[in-house]
C-alpha cells in the first residue's frame, strides 16, 4: 500500500510537471498577439524606444518562451528580448541547424507580404537545446524592417 501511494504521488508530480510546462510554454496565438502589442507600442513611442523596450524590458516583452526581436531589411538585430548580444549584429547569412537560412526568410518574408510565419530551429532560451520554431513576422509600417515573435513546436 505505502509503495502505491509513493508511486501515484510520484505520478502526480508528473502530471503536474508537464502541465506547468505547458503553461509556460506560449502558443501561436500568444506570438501573434505579442507581435501586434509590439508595433502597437512602436507606434506609441517610436522606434528607438521601441526596440530599447523590447530588450531590457522583460517584464512586459517577455511572456512564457516568448520575447520579441525586431532586425532591419538587411537582417541587422535591431531588438532581442532573449539575447542582448544579438543587438546590432547582422544574421543575413545565419543559418540553423539543417542550413535554413532562417534570418533571410524573415526579412524575405517582410518585404514581400507584410506578415506570416517563419518555421526553423533555434535554441530554446530556458532549455537552451535546440527546438523547433515558428514566427510570426510583421513589417513595421514606415520603417525598412520588422518585429517578430516566436514559439517553439
Amino acid at each position: 500500500m505505502k509503495f502505491f501511494r509513493t508511486l501515484m504521488t510520484l505520478l502526480f508530480a508528473g502530471v503536474m510537471s508537464v502541465s506547468a510546462m505547458a503553461q509556460d510554454h506560449g502558443t501561436k496565438d500568444e506570438a501573434k498577439s505579442l507581435t501586434n502589442a509590439a508595433l502597437a507600442h512602436i507606434k506609441k513611442v517610436g522606434n528607438a524606444q521601441a526596440f530599447k523596450d523590447f530588450t531590457t524590458d522583460k517584464a512586459n516583452w517577455n511572456k512564457k518562451d516568448l520575447y520579441v526581436f525586431a532586425m532591419d531589411a538587411k537582417g541587422v538585430t535591431l531588438a532581442h528580448g532573449a539575447n542582448e548580444k544579438l543587438v546590432g549584429k547582422n544574421m543575413m547569412e545565419l543559418k540553423d541547424q539543417n542550413g535554413k537560412m532562417f534570418v533571410r526568410e524573415i526579412t524575405d518574408l517582410a518585404a514581400a507580404k507584410g506578415e506570416g510565419w517563419v518555421d526553423y530551429d533555434w535554441a530554446h532560451p530556458v532549455t537552451k537545446k535546440i527546438e523547433g520554431k515558428s514566427t510570426y513576422v510583421k513589417r513595421i509600417p514606415g520603417f525598412d524592417g520588422s518585429v517578430s515573435v516566436g514559439t517553439y513546436r
